[in-house]
């Protein structure tokens, strides 16, 4: 039996032919700075390979509807099983997904309480539990004597017959928002107070308006009640109106669509993005008030155990719904006990392991949507393990993200008993506690981009603190760390003297009622573990909170005061992508390729062809690709095959077409320039000061490595975060408040220290910078700490501790202080 996964001449993105063998049935981590190729030996090697050979062994009809990787530039690849992937960034799961569907849960849940809860009679009669529901016989009621068919796990569903009528087993509606309908009191009608009339192409509504007895001449507010009745809600009657014409006046008869039913006929004849943007501003989300947000039909809800229906139960957190279910064979009658015990057996097991993934705070009716990758990807872990395979080949990518350090055993737990199972376990991380339970390391770089895609170090995790040629080696043996840069002034010293923001909130989902100060002017890191509020505080409180004030608009319901004195805007900085298509790109996010169009537009060979900057964009220009239209790649429909996008034959991926080849500025054509990476066109744009200070700002970002013509999707979340930075380094800051939600996610130690170096210049500059983080280098150099806690969920909540960072270690209820010591 092969011991190893023979892999030779890899040459995936940035790999420079390497040669490694993985070993098999064991746990292997892969390290390395941010762009040095990791991922693109894990998962553009390793997974693309194993999945792509395991899927040629089915049938042709069955990968048309799969989605498969591209075979990988690779010269061999021997003995790879047939690989999974856990992504870093798992798809976004649709409106009805939620964290009990995902994880099956619900499906138990669903089961249990059609087996064994009692019903209502349709002459509403309460019916005990029975068999009869299992052997798919009446149920007779005990009262009344009449018969009736229980409800199977199927029909309890709120994706199928379970639904409730009102909201389709959605649990919201959404339902027009009057304070929107007249935004600015102060308008008349004639002037557009009425602002659906106006932007919903309604505008003659206001001679109907007329018509119905409505002064549409002066100021809003200045209506009688009577006035602002018809407007919000007056009845749809017909209207004799005169509507003015180049010829004089027409006569018309209208139907009077108040400004309610102006909206809500927009929204039911939205067919499509653009008219639904349109109403939306119109509209607000609010709680299905017939099933109160359970999704559940009536029927549904009255089937109850001991008191508690199947919605009530599914907003029990994973801890208390399974302290519940534990209790349930007790407290059915003895007929129904055994099936009970069975489902809730086999409930036990996947709830902890969600328990010991860090997910002990999540109830089952959790939008999936409202997950963070993180728990996305646990959740997915969850289910690969559930499964007991054997002879598997599972990529996991940062598993370990929007974790706290204290949950992090118990993926590493996770990580052995699928290798336990006979499985191999690829792991690319950067945490030092993951890598060092690995057993065996293979770090890739030494660099990034073209200065990396090299194996710079394979072997046995206890050779690698000392190898010289290591980057992660030191940090995993203590001999270095991430510090604050030197002669820095310890602005923790003078927190009183800076001033503060402050919030106080009542309680909003497991956040109860809180008041926090955030220093001016210094670097605040939010902490705590997963579940226990930090998001709530911050990007639910805090930031809506600041954006009304500085508005002048009301704040969220559940802010009680904020002080905002000393910021005067407010800027989130997170980890959603950059753009939705391969046609944006690190070169025009950043503004790179808008100096460099002018800058080729002034050559003499585009002004002799009457070339302008806008024909050397590869989206509209006269000078892109005609063959892929600007994309650079070309999608075939291969029939029983899955479409392959491939590289576009006519311009080799670069965009442009050969006109573009033709018009040079020293030396190097556009395309040249956009195949280059930002350090190596540093050198190709000098002579262009803006430019080249883009690109200085993109290498101080620790973005060097980055290919100007990358497509921003793709990018990591870390690199998306430091793109959006760009725009803002080297401005003055005064009064800005920065908000990053987890800034160090993907980032290796040494890219930790260089994004520090970025935040220290916001503040230098004048900046307020806040971060929800779970990094403890980065925590340990922050001026302020605000911990919350102590747990997840209903055991979280509270800030437990706040401080410097010294202050958070000496706290004995801080659990991220243990960690800090």
């Amino acid at each position: 039996m092969p011991s190893v996964i023979r892999v030779r001449g890899a040459r995936v993105h940035n790999l420079k032919n390497v040669d490694v063998d993985v070993p098999l049935n064991a746990f292997v981590a892969v390290a390395g700075v941010s762009g040095s190729g990791k991922s693109s030996l894990a998962l553009g090697t390793l997974y693309a390979e194993g999945s792509r050979r395991y899927l040629e062994s089915l049938a042709t009809y069955t990968r048309r509807r799969i989605s498969q990787a591209a075979k990988a530039s690779v010269d061999e690849v021997a003995h790879v099983p047939a690989a999974l992937a856990l992504r870093q960034r798992p798809g976004v799961p649709d409106v009805r997904s939620t964290f009990g569907t995902a994880t099956e849960l619900l499906n138990h849940l669903r089961l249990l309480f059609s087996r064994v809860g009692s019903y209502v009679c349709p002459n509403g009669h309460r019916v005990p539990p029975s068999r009869n529901v299992a052997l798919e016989v009446p149920l007779t009621c005990p009262q009344c004597a009449d018969s009736f068919y229980g409800l199977g796990a199927e029909e309890m569903a709120f994706n199928s017959g379970g639904a409730c009528p009102v909201c389709e087993g959605t649990g919201v509606q959404r339902v027009v928002n009057r304070a929107s309908l007249v935004p600015d009191e102060s308008l008349t009608i004639d002037e557009g107070a009425v602002s659906p009339w106006g932007s919903l192409m309604w505008k003659l509504m206001k001679d109907v308006a007329r018509e119905m007895g409505v002064r549409t001449n002066v100021p809003f507010r200045d209506l009688s009640d009577a006035e602002k009745a018809i407007v919000y809600e007056g009845p749809a009657e017909k209207r004799h109106i005169i509507v003015a014409t180049k010829t004089g006046g027409a006569e018309l008869d209208f139907t009077y669509f108040n400004a309610v039913a102006t909206v809500e006929n927009a929204l039911s004849k939205a067919k499509d993005e653009k008219a639904l943007a349109r109403v939306e501003k119109y509209l607000i989300t609010r709680t299905c008030p017939a099933c109160d947000g359970t999704r559940l039909g009536e029927r549904v809800r009255s089937t109850l155990i001991e008191g508690i229906d199947l919605g009530e139960a599914s907003r029990l957190t994973l801890t208390e719904l399974r302290e519940w279910v534990q209790r349930v064979p007790g407290l059915v009658p003895d007929e129904v006990a055994p099936m009970a015990r069975v489902i809730v057996e086999e409930m036990t097991e996947p709830m902890d392991r969600l328990v010991q993934l860090g997910l002990s705070y999540l109830s089952l009716d959790r939008a999936s949507s409202t997950l963070s990758n993180g728990e996305r990807q646990r959740v997915q872990l969850a289910r690969a393990v559930r499964n007991r395979t054997t002879g598997v080949l599972y990529v996991l990518d940062e598993p370990t993200i929007g974790l706290h350090p204290s949950n992090v055993d118990g993926v590493l737990a996770i990580i052995r008993e699928l290798v336990a199972d006979g499985n191999s376990a690829v792991v690319v991380d950067h945490d030092t506690r993951v890598l060092a339970a690995a057993d065996h390391l293979i770090e890739i770089g030494p660099g990034a981009g073209a200065d990396g895609g090299r194996v710079i170090f394979q072997g046995p995790i206890v050779e690698a603190s000392h190898a010289p040629a290591s980057r992660i080696g030191p940090y995993m043996a203590g001999l270095r760390r991430v510090e604050r840069a030197a002669g820095e002034s310890d602005r923790g010293a003078d927190i009183d003297g800076r001033g503060a923001l402050y919030l106080e909130t009542n309680q909003i989902h497991t956040v109860r009622p809180l008041s926090v100060d955030i220093p001016l002017g210094s670097l605040t890191a939010v902490t705590g573990v997963s579940g226990s509020g930090k998001t709530t505080l911050v990007l639910e409180s805090l930031v809506p909170a600041l954006r009304a004030r500085l508005a002048g608009e009301p704040l969220p319901a559940h802010v009680r005061d904020v002080d905002a004195a000393g910021i005067s805007r407010v800027n989130l900085i997170d980890a959603t992508p950059i753009g939705v298509n391969v046609r944006s790109t690190v070169a025009t996010y950043s503004g790179v390729l808008d100096e460099l169009r002018r800058a080729f537009a002034r050559t003499e060979e585009a002004q002799a062809a009457g070339l302008k900057p806008g024909a050397f964009s590869y989206n509209t220009g006269l000078l892109r690709c005609p063959t892929c239209d600007g994309t650079g790649q070309i999608t075939l429909d291969v029939q029983f095959l899955p479409d392959v996008d491939i590289e576009c034959t006519d311009c080799r991926g670069s965009r442009y077409g050969a006109q573009a080849l033709r018009i040079r500025r020293d030396g190097l054509s556009l395309p040249d320039i956009m195949a280059m990476s930002v350090d190596e066109a540093r050198a190709a744009v000098r002579g262009l000061k803006k430019a080249g200070a883009l690109l200085e700002t993109l290498v101080g970002l620790g973005l060097g490595y980055l290919t100007l013509g990358e497509a921003t999707p793709a990018l990591s979340g870390g690199e998306a975060q430091r793109l959006k930075l760009a725009s803002e380094m080297g401005r003055h800051q005064e009064g800005t408040l920065f908000v990053f939600d987890e800034p160090t996610i993907g980032l290796h130690p040494d890219d930790v220290q260089v994004l520090l170096n970025v935040l220290q210049h916001l503040i230098e500059r004048g900046a307020t910078v806040l971060v929800i983080e779970h990094d403890l280098d980065l925590i340990r150099c922050a001026d302020w700490v605000i911990d919350m806690g102590p747990g997840g969920g209903i055991e979280g909540g509270r800030i437990v501790a706040q401080g410097t960072p010294s202050d958070i270690v000496d706290s004995e209820a801080s659990v991220t202080g243990r960690y800090l010591r």
